[in-house]
């Protein structure tokens, strides 16, 4: 498919009235785990688009183009209000983060293997040990807490173990920053990819900004409130992967078309009957939006969307499906990497004046008290051992003890 050749409408046509802004929300005991991450993706990236949009409207002289930003961003705003109001209001806080946790680990994965970038590969695999491991703690948390097990929630399409602990994960600023992309020599699923997992990361640094202080116990806002700082450098990192040599112009059409990319992919992938429908209803409303940007870059730039976007046809749709064995290979051959500036590169190979030892020391100075390590001492303490949902023994023999959890892997020599 190739959104800039399908018909598109005005965009103010597309708005929706209370009723249809309100929908009937998943039941969170029924609803596919793949069908609630399609939902907490789509969140994202229009939150993205909203973000954006604001940032240039703020940065933009032209009060014409400035209109069309707001009649952009409202259309946008509507699509985030319905896609986040799906969540019941049964689900909890601790319920829909295992969800965002999923979506990350999963679809970072599903990036990964797909991406042509070597260098965007080991960005993405960095992060995914990272991720995969807060999926772990706050299904701990979970289970402590709720006595929910988090293999219900994930459906068992994805397991839930150590990666790389969490406490090794608290890096130095100036190693989050990545080498960015020239997207004009980029492959067409790198500019994709960049952009899909900025957005994600970002809704997850988000919601835990937001709402980690609002969590019921002291514990649990404790692990918010580190995890939500590891999340603070993932959006760092992938956000360095961003070309800035790109306009603001060129910037809003390449959002808009990975939103029609995404909502296309979504409506491919779906099982959802009810869901599927919104998903092609918001498709629709994309491409107009596409519309306006290429006109936009037209009119104000001189540029047909060609020279940003070469060729408009769609890749192979997202689709979602466990991804427990490359997981489990990237654990096995790198859970000791870390970052040095720019680069990954394994823990052991530090210098002893990098400035992970010094960022190490400043924040985790007493292993005992960082909360990622405190769940799992706690979870153990009071029912014996961790809470796991693996389907064989851990691919790391530093990791397999369920009755002790490893703060020395991956930030100690």
């Amino acid at each position: 498919m190739n959104p800039f050749t399908e018909k598109a409408a005005p965009v103010g046509s597309a708005y929706m009235d209370w009723t249809a802004l309100y929908p009937e929300p998943y039941n969170k005991n029924e609803a596919d785990p793949y069908t609630r991450v399609r939902i907490i993706l789509m969140t994202g990236a229009e939150y993205e688009a909203v973000w954006f949009g604001h940032q240039f409207h703020r940065h933009c002289k032209d009060n014409d183009v400035r209109r069309s930003l707001a009649l952009l961003r409202r259309a946008e705003q509507q699509q985030q209000k319905l896609l986040s109001f799906l969540k019941p209001a049964d689900e909890t806080q601790l319920e829909t983060t295992i969800g965002y946790e999923q979506l990350a680990v999963d679809l970072t994965a599903i990036l990964a293997q797909r991406d042509p970038d070597p260098y965007v590969v080991r960005v993405m695999n960095l992060a995914l040990l990272e991720d995969f491991d807060h999926l772990y703690r706050y299904a701990d948390l979970l289970e402590l807490e709720q006595g929910v097990h988090a293999e219900r929630l994930v459906g068992r399409y994805t397991e839930i173990m150590p990666g790389r602990p969490t406490i090794a994960e608290h890096r130095h600023p100036f190693d989050s920053v990545r080498r960015a992309c020239n997207f004009k020599k980029a492959h067409p699923l790198t500019r994709l990819d960049t952009a899909i997992i900025t957005a994600a990361e970002q809704q997850t640094m988000n919601y835990y900004m937001n709402l980690g202080a609002f969590y019921q116990s002291d514990r649990g806002r404790r692990l918010y409130q580190e995890i939500g700082m590891i999340e603070e450098q993932h959006v760092t990192q992938y956000g360095a992967l961003m070309d800035p040599r790109c306009t603001w112009l060129e910037s809003l059409l390449l959002h808009e078309y990975t939103e029609c990319y995404l909502y296309w992919s979504c409506w491919q992938d779906e099982t959802d009957r009810r869901v599927k429908k919104i998903w092609g209803r918001q498709l629709e409303n994309e491409i107009n939006h596409l519309h306006v940007a290429a006109e936009l870059l037209q009119r104000c730039e001189g540029k047909a969307w060609q020279q940003v976007i070469p060729d408009g046809e769609f890749p192979e749709p997202i689709r979602f499906a466990p991804q427990k064995d490359y997981v489990r290979k990237v654990l096995a051959e790198t859970v000791e990497d870390t970052a040095q500036g720019e680069e990954i590169v394994p823990v052991r190979s530090l210098p002893d004046d990098a400035m992970f030892w010094t960022y190490q020391s400043a924040v985790c100075p007493r292993p005992a008290a960082v909360p990622s390590h405190r769940v799992i001492a706690d979870c153990i303490g009071e029912r014996g051992q961790d809470y796991r949902f693996q389907e064989g023994e851990h691919p790391v023999p530093a990791l397999q003890s369920r009755i002790k959890d490893n703060t020395r892997l991956a930030r100690t020599r």
